[in-house]
């Protein structure tokens, strides 16, 4: 999953994270995949892909409250405060994917 994530970041916004990625998930629910990547630095990833076409597709980063924007994402996406019951104050952005990756 950790390679199909780097690729799509690379080939999509040429991007490469430089935090350790310490956990995974990947599961699917109906006709849509979910990866999730937790790194070293407190960032997590996720990717929602719909594997029809014309279906929604999007990667996502979430930051902890007080936590920096990776030197690798600043300037690049627009962080926005967003309050929940489990995590507090996280700090989150997103980009639409474009292309077509299977997997």
């Amino acid at each position: 999953m950790i390679d199909f994530v780097n690729a799509l970041l690379k080939q999509e916004r040429d991007l490469a994270l430089s935090a350790k990625p310490l956990e995974t998930s990947h599961f699917q629910v109906d006709n849509i995949e979910f990866a999730y990547v937790i790194y070293e630095d407190g960032s997590i990833l996720n990717v929602m892909y719909a594997l029809e076409d014309g279906g929604k597709r999007a990667v996502g980063f979430k930051l902890s409250k007080g936590m920096p924007i990776p030197a690798e994402l600043e300037g690049k996406f627009k962080f926005a405060h967003q309050k929940a019951k489990l995590a507090g104050t996280i700090r989150g952005s997103y980009f639409v994917i474009k292309g077509e990756y299977g997997n």
